[in-house]
């Protein structure tokens, strides 16, 4: 029942917009809608980020981000199997939309599942860069949010082989996922609407509700199939729930992989 202006804040990986949203007064009127990295991840990796899991109360989740790989459409690699195979053959250089972005940590799950192997990841910032280098002949292949690259997909001038996601995107319901393909490599993206911590639960409730009519709501859900964005509501318990797994996972992985705080 009230008007909503759109604030569009990047940086840091989401860094700069969530910040903005945890220091603003938690009345129930200034919203984060996000990606988990920037508060899953990315706390991880830069010491006194000032924001974390604890900075936010989680409303609802609103959408997964299907990750996937694509090649060009001239490329002889058609699923990651091939991928890996080229891969062991020789050095092979992938685009991502940043150091430690989900897509990449997609593609290191395929390195890890696969055993002694290791592609030079190239990381730009977002995913149109990257995109339009792989176009250009000078990646080899892309780890992308699907939605970002369907307008080249469906064109025909890049190719997608696998995602990442439990389940085939329904718009490539062709295209099988990682795990389909014999490659443990899973990377769950899930976008949410966030409320500064402290905000009353009757406001939480109430913020629930009309997120759940929000995304039933047919034009949205016309807009949403328009742009491949797979809708995918979660209850706030079962979404702060993800929020405080994933943050401990992701502490897991990115030592595993070495990666410091800096």
């Amino acid at each position: 029942g009230q008007n909503v202006v759109v604030t569009n804040r990047d940086g840091g990986s989401g860094v700069v917009g969530m910040r903005s949203v945890a220091a603003s007064p938690p009345d129930g009127h200034t919203l984060g809608l996000t990606p988990m990295t920037a508060i899953v991840v990315q706390p991880h990796l830069v010491k006194n980020l000032g924001i974390g899991p604890e900075s936010f109360s989680p409303v609802c989740g609103t959408n997964e981000n299907v990750i996937g790989v694509v090649v060009r459409a001239d490329s002889p690699v058609r699923d990651l199997p091939a991928l890996v195979a080229l891969g062991r053959a020789r050095q092979l250089s992938f685009g991502s939309a940043g150091p430690n972005s989900l897509p990449q940590l997609a593609v290191w799950r395929v390195q890890r599942a696969a055993g002694n192997l290791d592609f030079t990841h190239i990381p730009y910032r977002g995913d149109p860069p990257h995109l339009n280098e792989l176009l250009g002949g000078r990646l080899d292949f892309s780890s992308t949010v699907v939605a970002s690259a369907s307008e080249l997909i469906d064109s025909g001038r890049l190719r997608l082989i696998a995602v990442f996601s439990r389940r085939r995107h329904p718009d490539y319901p062709d295209v099988p996922t990682a795990r389909e393909q014999g490659l443990d490599a899973e990377q769950f993206s899930q976008v949410g609407i966030y409320a500064p911590r402290g905000t009353p639960e009757p406001v939480l409730d109430r913020l629930e509700e009309v997120c759940r009519a929000g995304l039933d709501d047919p034009a949205f859900r016309r807009v949403a199939a328009g742009s491949r964005v797979v809708v995918n509501f979660m209850p706030r318990a079962d979404f702060a729930r993800m929020v405080q797994d994933e943050f401990a996972n992701y502490a897991r992985i990115l030592r595993d992989l070495g990666v410091k705080a800096e």
